[in-house]
C-alpha cells in the first residue's frame, strides 16, 4: 500500500464538487483529511493523507489536478529513536528499499535515511513505536479569510 500526505488547494469554482468523494469512488483510494479550510463561494485548502495502490493514487491525483485542484506533496521524514530500539528486526522484514536491514553478524538493524522513501511500513510493526514519521519541515496552517472582499489571504505551513 503506497500512502502520502498532500497539502491540496481549491479554487471557489471547484470547492462545492465532490472530488475527494470520487477519490474513493473512482479510485478505490482510503484517505484522511488531516485539516481542512473549506467554506463555499471561497477558495480552500486541505491537508489530505491518501493510502491505496501506487498507479490509483497517480491517477486519482492526475483526476484532481484536471479538476484544477493545485496538489503539492507534503514530503515525511521516518525516524528512529534509538533509546527505544532493542533491535529485533521487525521493521526490517517490511523495508524494500533496504533502508531498515540487518547487520551480521552482530544482529544490529541498521537505519540508511538516505534509501528511506518514507512509505510509512515500518511505523505500525516496531513493538516498541521506535520507529516515527513525521513531515520535513516545520509549517503552519494559518488560512485567514478576509470577510468583507470574500477573498481568501493565505499562509499556508504545516504544524510539526
Amino acid at each position: 500500500m503506497y500512502k502520502r500526505m498532500y497539502l491540496l488547494r481549491f479554487t471557489k469554482d471547484n470547492i462545492d464538487q465532490p472530488l475527494i468523494c470520487d477519490l474513493v469512488k473512482k479510485y478505490n483510494l482510503d484517505f484522511n483529511i488531516l485539516r481542512a479550510d473549506i467554506f463555499m463561494q471561497q477558495d480552500g485548502v486541505m491537508m489530505l493523507e491518501l493510502a491505496g495502490p501506487r498507479k490509483n493514487v497517480q491517477a486519482g491525483l492526475k483526476y484532481l489536478k484536471k479538476n484544477e485542484v493545485k496538489v503539492e506533496t507534503l514530503a515525511t521524514v521516518i525516524s528512529r529513536d534509538d533509546d527505544k530500539c532493542f533491535q529485533c528486526g521487525a521493521c526490517t522484514g517490511r523495508c524494500s528499499t533496504g533502508a531498515l536491514s540487518i547487520k551480521r553478524p552482530e544482529m544490529a538493524v541498521i537505519f540508511d535515511p538516505e534509501k528511506c522513501t518514507a512509505c510509512g511500513l515500518c511505523v505500525p510493526v516496531c513493538p516498541v513505536q521506535a520507529m516515527h514519521i513525521s513531515l520535513d519541515k516545520s509549517v503552519r496552517f494559518d488560512y485567514q479569510r478576509v470577510e468583507d472582499s470574500g477573498q481568501a489571504k493565505e499562509e499556508v505551513t504545516v504544524p510539526e
